[in-house]
Formats: structure tokens, sequence, C-alpha cells
């Protein structure tokens, strides 16, 4: 069948080119409602559908923008998402979302595949060692967003958590509890990951503030394929820890396997925290204290300055980095 233009549309309407054009654009200021009403029926009646690529051409935009996520089986990261999704259907922009494993090759890949389809701009959970590409990018003012993390070096609009706010919470809500013995567990350290970082240097300047001295063998992180030999090791010392801080929902996820795996009554032989709210939380026995981020207002900050270097590109803004306050949700499990 032969496509239809909008020339089609016009003569079918009766009207010109250039006011299909402006109904298409939603530039309604002169246009009567009976030309409106002329021109939706022509659109209906032929079917017409607009050249998507033509018109991102024309208007030098895609109205798209990328999201690069280090993990999407966080659900941090899923609910970012949604609010960054939320946030773009009001302003008529589509995502497309990438998963990038927390891997420099596969984000470079991504942010390559990105451009070459010419989104408007980007949101990453950057993995660090890209530093090269993300200077290039702000040396062109190409609108990117860092996500949940900092790059050494590179000056970036950011969104992050309160990442020191979020142990303290946990360290204080633990002692005040009766706990001194107080333990954390984190994914790997080797890669300086933001939140990672903040939230142990966090668990020992809380411990310090107390007057509990640090103690090594406290600190445990791997990989998740390793996790359950770490938390039994953990557990198995000759003065193991009373209480447990989850640096993430991953992480307590592996704890909450080892406990129901071993028996571990919670909060009798072992209390827990966990950063990240899981939606689990309130509904699992004991119900789990959780220090929550708020997400859904951290994704809608990214969306709103990326928008604003979209709306500003030619312009090189000065960036800025946003800590969000974490809340502590007290339940049973400390």
């Amino acid at each position: 069948m032969k496509k239809v233009t909008i020339a089609d549309v016009a003569a079918y309407a009766n009207v010109s080119k250039s006011t299909v054009s402006q109904f298409l654009n939603k530039r309604f200021d002169y246009m009567g409602e009976d030309t409106k009403k002329r021109i939706e029926l022509a659109i209906a009646e032929l079917g017409y559908q607009p050249n998507i690529i033509a018109r991102s051409l024309k208007q030098k935009s895609t109205k798209t923008i990328g999201v690069i996520v280090a993990n999407i089986l966080h659900g941090f990261s899923t609910q970012i998402i949604r609010a960054i999704e939320d946030y773009c259907h009001k302003e008529k922009f589509h995502v497309i979302v990438c998963n990038a494993d927390d891997n420099s090759a596969k984000e470079k890949g991504y942010i390559d595949m990105l451009r070459a389809k010419q989104v408007d701009g980007i949101i990453t959970f950057p993995t660090s060692e890209n530093k090269d590409l993300y200077q290039e990018l702000i040396d062109e003012k190409y609108p990117f967003v860092f996500m949940d993390r900092l790059v050494p070096e590179i000056d970036m609009d950011a969104v992050l958590l309160d990442n020191h706010q979020a142990s303290q919470l946990a360290v204080d809500q633990f002692i005040a509890s009766g706990y001194q013995k107080i333990a954390i567990i984190s994914p790997p350290i080797q890669q300086p990951v933001t939140p990672r970082l903040e939230r142990i240097a966090g668990y020992k300047a809380a411990l310090a503030n107390n007057g509990i001295s640090y103690n090594k063998a406290y600190l445990a992180s791997g990989d998740f394929s390793e996790m359950q030999q770490l938390i039994r090791n953990l557990l198995t010392l000759s003065d193991p820890p009373e209480a447990i801080l989850a640096l993430n929902d991953r992480i307590l996820f592996e704890i909450l396997q080892y406990i129901k795996n071993n028996h571990v009554r919670i909060p009798d032989e072992l209390a827990i925290i966990g950063i990240d709210d899981v939606v689990f939380a309130s509904f699992y026995r004991p119900a789990l204290t959780t220090v929550a981020q708020p997400t859904f207002e951290m994704g809608k900050k990214a969306a709103q300055l990326l928008f604003r270097q979209i709306k500003n590109r030619e312009v090189r803004m000065k960036a800025n980095v946003y800590r969000f306050t974490p809340q502590l949700i007290n339940r049973e499990s400390c």
C-alpha cells in the first residue's frame, strides 16, 4: 500500500500542508476547532503515521533518552527507572533502558549505541572507568547525568543518597537497641563504587562517634557467588557480631537466605538492618528494619537535571551534586 503523507492528509481535510504540520506539532494558537476536527478525521480515516525519523532530523530531537543502570536486579534501580519514565512521559519523551552489569566496556558500548541512535541525553550509574569518554561528553556539551555514583575528576551533574548518614542511622539504631558488636557486609570494594565506599566510611565514623572501636573482622565483602560462605565466616568467628548492616538490598537477600537455611532467629540471635527498603520488609516476619532511599524523588531530580541540559544544550552550566536524605524505618529486626 502507498504510504499516506502529510499532503494526503491536507488534501483530505482541505487545508494546507503547513496547517497539518502545525497540528502534528500541537501548535493550535491560530487554529479553529473545525479545522482541528477535520485534520483529526483525515488522520483517522487515512491511517496516517508520522515519519518519526524525518521529524527527528528536522527538529534535531528524537524525543528519547537513555538510562544505563549498573544492575537492573536492584530494586533501587527499577524504582529509579520508573521515576525517570514517569517524568519523561509527561514531557512526551521515550526511555531506552540498558543494563551494564557494572562492566565498563558494556557501559561504553551502550553509550556509543545510544549516541548513534541520537538520543537527546543519557542518565547513567557510572562505572568510573570511562573517564575519557565522560570528559568527551562534557566537552561536547552532551546532556548527561550521573546517578548514585560520582567519578573522580569528572565534573558532571549527579544525584546520590547521603550515604554517610544512611550508615549513621543504622548504627545509631543498633546501639540504641543495645548492640555493640556490629558488622557490615558489602559487595566487592576493590572498584571505587561510591555508595559502597561511602557507606563503609559512614559505618566506621558512626562507630567512632559512639565510642566503639572498628573491628576489621566485622567488615565482609565479596562477590555474590561467595556471599553465603562470607556470612558463615562472619557468624562463626570466635567473637561473632550481634548485628549486621546489609549495605544494599541484594546483600540483605543473601543474609535472609543464610538465616533461613541455618535457622537463625531474628533479632534474638542476630539483629539486621538493610539499606534499601525492600518491598517485602513490612510483611516479612519479623518485619525488617531498613534505611530507605527516596528513590522516586532521586529519579525525578535526575530527569529534571537532564532536561535542563537538553533545553540549554549550547550553554555549559555549572555541574552540581545533589544529596538526598535517607529515612530509617524502624520495624522488628533490630
